[in-house]
């Protein structure tokens, strides 16, 4: 039975809306479920492409690098010229890039594949998002990206399993092709379901912010990554620091200039929205970079083959997928936002602090309840990043705020992936220089580079033991893992204190539980309120129950 503030929906519009969150949900579930299955084969491709540590961040950098580039125009693109247009591009590219990454015969094939895989995967997951805001409305904007988080978690839980069997059963090439069939299904689900929607008011593309956008964002992760092995004072890495710092500069100049901007510095104004995108900024950097490190500590530190390697993610992996629905069923209407985006990034921190204590015992059993913590407040981080900061943005700009909040995520994994592997290498670098002080300096920065990539057989310096230099380079590089989560832990801290104190209460208050249909049926229809009056929407729950 109808009532006053729950009118049922037709059958048809029913279905079509699960259609639509279906279509948008595909392409971000594909992405996640592409970046972990990427993850736990990189130690493969490094063996079968003769990588070093370097080259394997790019295959992770190239990638990572091109879609936050890019989210931001993608955004800006979908606004302009049609939100179904640039999804089914997106789709497209993506899954041609796929094809070439599994056939790519060498590293640098690889990596340019990688660059325009991401590339199409900044047009769909923007385009997505953008969709999915226009479309739903209210409450149920809200369980959209409840849905669309438990999707992505989906993917992030099934991507280290679905490695580990691909790349031992099939070989990496696989972890590439996989996405061939389900783009070929998300295209053709796209096509026939979504209608296309606009910005009205989006009439011009913002070229100069895209261009210094992209190079401050290149500039900064080709100089985190290079510094390692080039030294932190060689005039191209300052060169490379002082142009980003130029380049962000400008990008701001440039977007406070725009009329239409691709990112409207107004809108970080709001306490709320600055707050909700640092939170993304961290979780990303400190938390997803994750899964991609660990699996490398698995198989290198404790031996796993690629299959247990991604096994071993489930206590992380798992609560991303099933922590989105109990938020949704039963916290989501007693807890604010600002709650739930504090705790979750709390419980990260606690969680890889706890995993910093134990991985020196380089025993996967003491890590697992630290593992299942930081998975816990991950699975209250993912889909609540994103809905927290589009609440508090008009829907017509949907397409920017999708962006951002893309962007927002990528980078935090572009510069959180490099800044950690500073941190790795940096340790390593040091416990190895100060056990062999008298080793010729370029045969120990190789020994240095050897281990950082992970390789721990004990090669390269034949004036020492192989059993010595396999000791030491694993003392050495599980030191390096164990400052390596002690940072990320520190960083999450410091974000939790920092969104705490920024996402207002008063603008993410708990979602209205709804009523159930067999109850208080509406015995008259409401009045429509004159001029001035409050409409029913504003009235408080206690006077909705009289009416």
């Amino acid at each position: 039975m109808q009532t006053a503030i729950d009118p049922p929906k037709s059958l048809i519009e029913r279905y079509r809306a699960a259609l639509v969150l279906i279509c948008v949900s595909a392409p971000s579930f594909m992405l996640q479920l592409d970046a972990n299955i990427v993850a736990v084969s990189l130690p493969s491709i490094s063996d079968s492409l003769k990588a070093n540590f370097a080259g394997i961040e790019w295959v992770v950098t190239a990638y990572t690098l091109a879609f936050a580039s890019l989210l931001l125009p993608a955004g800006a693109f979908a606004d302009r010229f049609g939100r179904k247009r640039v999804l089914m591009t997106g789709l497209v590219l993506f899954t041609a890039a796929s094809f070439f990454c599994g056939a790519a015969p060498n590293l640098a094939t690889l990596v340019t594949a990688r660059a325009f895989q991401g590339a199409g995967a900044a047009l769909q997951l923007s385009a997505a998002l953008a969709t999915l805001s226009s479309f739903f409305k209210g409450d149920e904007r809200a369980r959209a990206f409840a849905f669309w988080g438990s999707v992505v978690g989906i993917g992030i839980s099934l991507g280290p399993i679905v490695g580990g069997l691909i790349t031992q059963g099939f070989g990496w090439e696989w972890a590439f092709y996989i996405n061939l069939p389900v783009g070929a299904l998300t295209i053709a689900l796209v096509a026939v379901v979504i209608t296309d929607s606009r910005d009205p008011g989006a009439v011009r593309f913002d070229l100069a912010g895209v261009s210094t956008f992209s190079a401050f964002l290149f500039l900064t992760t080709l100089a985190l990554i290079s510094g390692n092995h080039d030294g932190w004072t060689s005039p191209h890495i300052l060169a490379e620091g002082i142009g980003a710092i130029l380049f962000l500069a400008l990008f701001a100049v440039v977007e406070l200039r725009e009329a239409r901007p691709m990112v409207d510095f107004s809108f970080f104004r709001r306490p709320t929205y600055l707050g909700a995108n640092i939170a993304q900024f961290s979780f990303a950097a400190g938390l997803l970079s994750m899964l991609t490190f660990m699996p490398i500590y698995f198989q290198h530190a404790l031996g796993f083959s690629p299959r247990a390697a991604g096994l071993a993610m489930l206590p992380m992996a798992l609560p991303l997928f099933i922590v989105p629905r109990i938020v949704t069923s039963y916290l989501s209407h007693r807890l604010t936002g600002r709650t739930l985006l504090t705790a979750g990034l709390a419980l990260v921190s606690i969680g890889l602090g706890l995993v910093a204590l134990v991985a020196g015992h380089q025993d996967y059993r003491w890590m697992l309840a630290a593992m299942l913590v930081t998975g816990l407040g991950a699975g209250l981080l993912n889909g609540e990043t994103t809905k927290v900061g589009m609440t508090v943005i008009p829907a017509e700009r949907a397409g920017m705020a999708s962006g951002i909040s893309g962007t927002m995520r990528f980078t935090g994994i572009v510069i959180g992936f490099a800044a950690l592997g500073v941190v790795l290498f940096s340790r390593i670098s040091v416990l190895i220089s100060a056990a062999l002080p008298a080793i010729d300096d370029n045969a120990r920065a190789g020994f240095i580079r050897d281990v950082a990539s992970g390789n721990l057989s004990g090669d390269g310096i034949p004036s020492i033991s192989a059993a010595t230099l396999h000791a030491l380079a694993l003392q050495s590089f599980t030191a390096g893992y164990t400052m390596l989560f002690a940072a990320s832990a520190a960083f999450c801290l410091v974000a939790t204190i920092l969104t705490w104190w920024l996402v207002q209460a008063s603008d993410t208050q708990p979602i209205a539980k709804k009523q159930r249909r067999t109850e208080r049926p509406v015995q008259a229809p409401l009045a429509v309120p004159a001029e001035g009056e409050p409409s029913d929407r504003a009235l408080m729950p206690r006077e909705r129950r009289r009416v």
